[in-house]
């Protein structure tokens, strides 16, 4: 009797001893349910089954609320071990020393991950995050439109964009392109133009003025797209219109040539597509990196453990699974690298071609906004509001500018103050 009661003593202390070396790891992802929700239940069974003892648990969050989940956790001691992010998120977290950096669970692995978005994650010289994806825009163009035009191909710079937005008004009395400029300062950025140095708003520089005076001249001559064209999400609209056969070309994710294959099979038939010409920075538009961050207080014990599941998560292998799902582009070398996604059918349509004009892009794909500014949203409608004076002829474009970068570093400068 002794002998059992010992030997089941022995096993519950096993059990126990087991169970306490258990290494969990919880990861959290944003928006992600139902949608993919089986891809991420079999990469957490996948690698708990190649590494036992290993616990995986996924909590997927609504992405307006993450943000309150995470700093609440954070604050609390208890954050999860990686979460998703996108870059100006995780800048500011980086700022705040909410994060932690990650270049040593990096380590030679760096070199698998298209260097333009590592560049995305590093501030002040260390890197905040394992890259997962993001995407593109390319120019979706109606050939018969193009052809009534006298137009030939997809423009190849933003001014051409914009000349061959004015010659579609001219010739077919149809818009040719329309711009979100409810992210101007984007915008400006791919264009090589600042929005802040030193501290203190600049968009009123002469090199500003003059891409406004260009926006201006197109407007007037009927080649940007009226509708929604300030509003802070103005895509619907854009898409609509082209499905319409009202809009000449089309800027936007390849995504959205699947919803016109859906949605407008006419349209969808006499559309081509080309590259989305790189700014003077050599910058794709439209990139848009979401990653997984590690937050700060994760116990020191637990990083490489993390470091090594972060590895798998966003390895060759899943991010070509979930991009190939979810039409995004992987962020790996090799992944970007795939037939998928650079293999052109011989019967390739429009959604196809779009693909394979994004893949070429994905090495020069950086996502531009604005850091380390309080109540920027706040800012930045006013200098779109002063954008829409100048460009709809409301105001003298150097004018409305100028007035802008003076509330703009009215506010900066208080902000310096505190």
């Amino acid at each position: 009797m002794k002998t059992i009661l010992l030997t089941a003593l022995m096993a519950l202390g096993l059990a126990a001893s087991a169970a306490a070396a258990e290494t969990k790891i919880e990861f959290w992802t944003f928006s992600m349910k139902p949608k993919f929700t089986p891809f991420f239940e079999s990469v957490a069974r996948n690698y708990e089954a190649a590494n036992p003892g290993v616990k995986i648990e996924w909590i997927d969050f609504p992405w307006d609320v993450i943000q309150t989940k995470l700093v609440t956790r954070i604050v609390a001691g208890t954050p999860p071990a990686l979460v998703n992010l996108n870059v100006p998120w995780a800048d500011e977290y980086a700022r705040d020393e909410l994060l932690t950096p990650v270049d040593a669970l990096l380590g030679a692995s760096k070199a698998s991950y298209i260097p333009s978005t590592l560049e995305d994650l590093r501030f002040k010289g260390k890197t905040y995050g394992f890259p997962m994806y993001s995407n593109v825009a390319v120019i979706a163009y109606n050939q018969t439109i193009f052809k009534d035009a006298g137009l030939t191909r997809g423009p190849q710079s933003f001014d051409e964009q914009l000349a061959f937005a004015r010659q579609i008004a001219a010739r077919t009395g149809k818009a040719g392109i329309a711009p979100a400029l409810s992210k101007i300062d984007g915008l400006f950025m791919w264009q090589g133009l600042a929005v802040i140095k030193d501290g203190k708003a600049v968009f009123n520089s002469e090199q500003h003025v003059a891409l406004v005076q260009k926006l201006a001249a197109t407007y007037k001559a009927g080649g940007l797209l009226k509708e929604s064209l300030f509003a802070e999400d103005n895509f619907p609209a854009v898409v609509d219109a082209y499905k319409g056969g009202r809009l000449g070309m089309l800027l936007a994710p390849p995504t959205a040539l699947k919803r016109i294959q859906n949605d407008a099979k006419e349209i969808y038939a006499i559309t081509s597509v080309a590259p989305a010409p790189l700014g003077p920075t050599g910058i794709a538009d439209g990139g848009w990196l979401i990653h997984f961050a590690i937050p700060k207080s994760v116990d020191a014990k637990l990083l490489p453990a993390v470091g090594k599941f972060a590895l798998y998560l966003t390895g060759d292998a899943n991010q070509l699974a979930f991009a190939k799902q979810a039409s995004v582009f992987p962020t790996t070398v090799r992944a970007a690298a795939d037939p998928y996604f650079l293999a052109l059918p011989a019967n390739a349509g429009a959604a196809e071609k779009a693909v394979e004009a994004g893949a070429r892009s994905m090495a020069h794909s950086h996502t531009l906004y604005v850091a380390g500014i309080d109540d920027y949203d706040e800012l930045r409608r006013s200098l779109v509001k002063a954008v829409e004076a100048g460009v709809t002829g409301k105001q003298d474009v150097q004018q409305a500018l100028d007035q802008a970068v003076a509330i703009w570093n009215k506010k900066l400068s208080k902000q310096r103050l505190h």
